[in-house]
């Protein structure tokens, strides 16, 4: 579900830059969608998983993956109230559909994700 919030373009901003970082693999991208402070995290195969921006941003070298035309990514909802703002985003990456759930925050540099916790589904 989708807003007619007058600040829902403001809060795509920094979601799209997250799913454009992943397109391109650029944690240039990445790194101006979060706010330094963010953490990423999930449950993966049992242990929980807990990263800040840096480790994250590790990953992230310039070169898409060679599948990169057929993945495909969607912004499924926003729930805006004042300066903070809720997402979920689906990107399926080849046998893999990632479910993100994102909390973002209104900053001075305009909105930027705060933490991401996400799930990875093999298809």
């Amino acid at each position: 579900m989708l807003t007619n919030h007058p600040e829902e373009n403001a809060v795509r901003i920094p979601l799209e830059l997250y799913m454009r970082g992943h397109a391109e693999d650029s944690a240039e991208h990445m790194r101006a969608a979060f706010l330094p402070t963010a953490r990423l995290e999930s449950v993966r195969e049992g242990p929980l998983t807990s990263w800040d921006l840096d480790f994250y941003c590790q990953r992230f070298n310039n070169t898409p993956a060679p599948d990169e035309s057929t993945r495909r990514r969607s912004i499924d909802w926003l729930d805006i109230t004042g300066t903070s703002a809720m997402a979920k985003v689906t990107l399926m990456h080849g046998s893999v559909t990632f479910t993100d759930y994102f909390v973002l925050l209104k900053t001075e540099q305009g909105w930027k994700i705060a933490n991401k916790a996400f799930h990875a589904q093999p298809q």
